[in-house]
């Protein structure tokens, strides 16, 4: 149930740049709008309401490090959503970001793909013959 949430909206945020010049502005106040009401206040409650370090229990679980994935996507929409959720900002995201592994891959020069821009998403198009 936690990863179908993350997906859902990580599927609204990657289809951002996709977005016509002319919807484009109503679309990200929208998405914004669904993550301050809807996504992370449910991930913060469920945090909150049974006070592990994680989604599923006390352990790291698949949905933590998609959650956590998410987070960094929603920092790049607008670093300010994640002010009011502390237990997913400063405990969830820095426990997990702070794993030697992940650490490792969210160094600069990794694998972590940057943002998509209108560059990249030109060539993507070019590539994919879609007009």
């Amino acid at each position: 149930m936690y990863a179908e949430g993350v997906f859902d909206l990580g599927e609204m945020i990657m289809l951002l740049p996709l977005c016509p010049p002319g919807e484009k502005d109503a679309k990200i106040m929208e998405v914004k709008e669904k993550i301050k009401s809807c996504y992370l206040p449910a991930f913060e409650k469920v945090l909150k309401s049974h006070g592990q370090e994680y989604l599923v229990g006390n352990r790291l679980s698949r949905a933590d490090v998609h959650l956590v994935e998410l987070l960094y996507y929603v920092e790049e929409v607008d670093p300010s959503l994640l002010a009011s959720f502390p237990l997913l900002k400063v405990a969830l995201k820095s426990r997990v970001s702070n794993l030697p592994t992940v650490k490792k891959f969210l160094q600069p020069g990794s694998q972590r793909k940057p943002p998509l821009d209108e560059k990249s998403l030109e060539k993507a198009m070019k590539i994919f013959r879609i007009k």
